[in-house]
């Protein structure tokens, strides 16, 4: 189980971070990185200004002592001048109680002052190293980004490649079922006309077919004109022809039937 449990931890870890990975801006990830040095580099001097400004104040209570044991040094002359040898001596007494403040406010002005120079420089190199940071920072962003459209542009071109693929392909499915269709009417055409192919309405006929009912319908107007005209010329005689009849009837000066024609 703690085997499973392991393994199940690496896996989810493993996915985790390549989830953050694509969703991690490089830009991001600089401009961040750039603002927490920034922020560092103004912690830096910020405390060289509170050194500075200790520095400062070491030095205005360091001229008050001087001023005041300058004072009492004044007035332990003058005390001794009018003989007050007493006055004096306390005089001498609170100047040295004032010089040992002077002694130990000037080591620590000396520290300070060490402090001060120490985060001085080390603010100038923050200070140049964040500069090169930023510097490379905005290198980095614009190959970056150029890297990124460039990628764009040619996914842009693949994508235009792959549907431009696909339509000469459509094309040519298009080109090649139209010809099979003209071969296909070509070859049913010629079908038809040959006769090898029945026509399913009747309507279709071979050119043996239409030769003969061409000639029949000439046949039906040659005898339809020599009928019309053996009318014609039986009308227009005065004297009906005698011929020998049949069934016994001879020329006994009766009239014989009109020939007729009938209709073939």
């Amino acid at each position: 189980m703690s085997g499973v449990m392991k393994r199940m931890g690496m896996i989810f870890r493993a996915k985790a971070n390549k989830a953050l990975d694509r969703a991690e801006d490089p830009r991001e990830t600089l401009d961040y990185s750039y603002q927490k040095q920034l922020e560092l580099l103004q912690k830096v001097r910020r405390g060289v200004a509170d050194v500075a400004t200790s520095r400062k104040r070491l030095e205005l209570q360091l001229n008050e002592l001087q001023k005041k044991s300058s004072t009492y040094e004044d007035q332990g002359r003058k005390a001794l001048a009018l003989g007050r040898e007493d006055l004096a001596r306390e005089a001498l007494s609170r100047r040295s109680a004032l010089q040992q403040q002077v002694t130990d406010l000037e080591t620590q002005h000396t520290q300070l002052q060490g402090e001060e120079e120490k985060l001085t420089l080390a603010s100038q190199r923050l200070q140049a190293k964040v500069d090169a940071f930023r510097t490379k920072k905005e290198t980095i962003k614009a190959t970056y980004t150029a890297a990124q459209a460039q990628t764009q542009i040619g996914e842009a071109f693949s994508g235009i490649s792959e549907e431009m693929g696909d339509v000469g392909m459509a094309i040519q499915r298009a080109e090649d079922k139209t010809e099979q269709l003209r071969a296909r009417a070509g070859a049913l055409d010629e079908l038809m006309a040959s006769g090898a192919l029945d026509d399913p309405s009747g309507l279709g006929k071979d050119d043996l077919q239409a030769e003969l009912d061409r000639l029949s319908g000439g046949s039906d107007v040659e005898l339809e004109l020599q009928r019309m005209k053996a009318e014609l010329a039986g009308g227009g005689s005065s004297t009906p022809a005698i011929e020998g009849g049949q069934n016994g009837q001879g020329a006994q000066g009766q009239p014989q039937d009109r020939p007729r024609f009938d209709k073939q």
